[in-house]
């Protein structure tokens, strides 16, 4: 006589929802130093410029008649300046002039880092040279560079020399523009073409050697081929790429100079509030650059990034069910 007793579906979910748990605890855990960094670094300088953002400094009368100097509260009034109040139209053109560069910078940089991977991955004589000279500019801090473009744009330098024209393109005016375009896609291309070349060596040969049995050519081998299996790193380039120019201060502030309509940002705007110790209103300048920032990069990634999450459930959901094996006799069997 055999008497058989096998744990039940409600003991097998219990012990399954232990061990999702269990996971859940040590995720947490080990986790848990690198939210403290973000809350420290991240989160705790945005709350306090938030709070900062809806105070204004200076001075007024109270009501008997006497002088009050410091802050005050003024809700959200110094957003409703720089939104439709005098400043709305330093507000504006920050803007656009930070988005103009953005765009134009990034679209740049991304098509000619694309070039100079594909130079600099192929095998030739004297590449490792090729490579040094691509990546100086990039090592370069941002200020010498700035300096060192300065000087190419000056009224007796190098570019008005080439053109053969008197411009004057630290001035206003949309060369101004144009200058910050040429010294920032100099110094940054090389970065998005370093992580490029990355992608690139981890494609393996065996994949371009098969599509040219195939048939296919250079320019259909790199759209079919080349890009795809590229495209995770390019577009992380690209994001570094995009939140770094959002915050772009120093290359115009050295190579034009400070108010400067033509190519004053959201942060140049930020930073001279502040100097004026306008320290509301620099804040509130600075919240509305992290919301700018964060939409960007929210948008950026559920636009063109990929959901692993979601691809991870749905090839479990669309994964066949294994078969039940049978309980082993040793797991809850009495022979008798």
């Amino acid at each position: 006589m055999t008497t058989t007793t096998t744990a039940g579906p409600a003991a097998a979910r219990r012990r399954r929802r232990g061990d999702v748990q269990g996971s859940g605890r040590l995720a947490a855990t080990l986790l848990s130093p690198t939210f403290i960094v973000l809350a420290l670094v991240v989160g705790y300088p945005v709350i306090s410029a938030f709070r900062e953002s809806l105070y204004q400094r200076g001075q007024g009368l109270d009501a008997q008649g006497f002088v009050v100097q410091g802050d005050k509260f003024v809700g959200l009034r110094n957003y409703t300046d720089i939104f439709t109040g005098p400043n709305s139209d330093a507000f504006w053109n920050a803007f656009w002039n930070t988005t103009f560069f953005t765009v134009v910078t990034v679209v740049l940089e991304t098509v000619l880092g694309v070039a100079m991977a594909l130079v600099m991955h192929r095998a030739f004589r004297g590449r490792g040279l090729v490579r040094a000279s691509i990546l100086v500019p990039w090592a370069i801090p941002t200020v010498v560079s700035g300096l060192l473009w300065r000087w190419v744009f000056q009224a007796d330098g190098v570019a008005n020399a080439i053109i053969g024209k008197q411009v004057l393109w630290t001035t206003e005016g949309f060369h101004a523009k144009l200058a910050v375009i040429i010294a920032d896609t100099w110094k940054t291309a090389p970065f998005v073409g370093l992580l490029v070349l990355a992608g690139l060596q981890v494609i393996p040969r065996e994949v371009h050697e098969a599509a040219r049995v195939d048939g296919a050519g250079a320019w259909h081998s790199f759209w079919r081929i080349t890009l795809p299996m590229v495209k995770p790193v390019l577009l992380v380039a690209v994001l570094f790429r995009l939140l770094d120019v959002l915050r772009m201060f120093d290359l115009p502030a050295v190579l034009i100079g400070l108010h400067k309509d033509s190519v004053e940002t959201l942060t140049m705007i930020a930073y001279d509030e502040a100097t004026n110790l306008r320290y509301g209103p620099a804040a509130a300048y600075a919240t509305i650059l992290f919301v700018y920032v964060a939409v960007v990069a929210y948008t950026f990634v559920k636009l063109l990034g990929a959901d692993i999450i979601g691809d991870m459930r749905q090839t479990r959901a669309s994964r066949p069910a294994r078969p039940k094996r049978r309980p082993l006799a040793a797991a809850g069997e009495v022979a008798a």
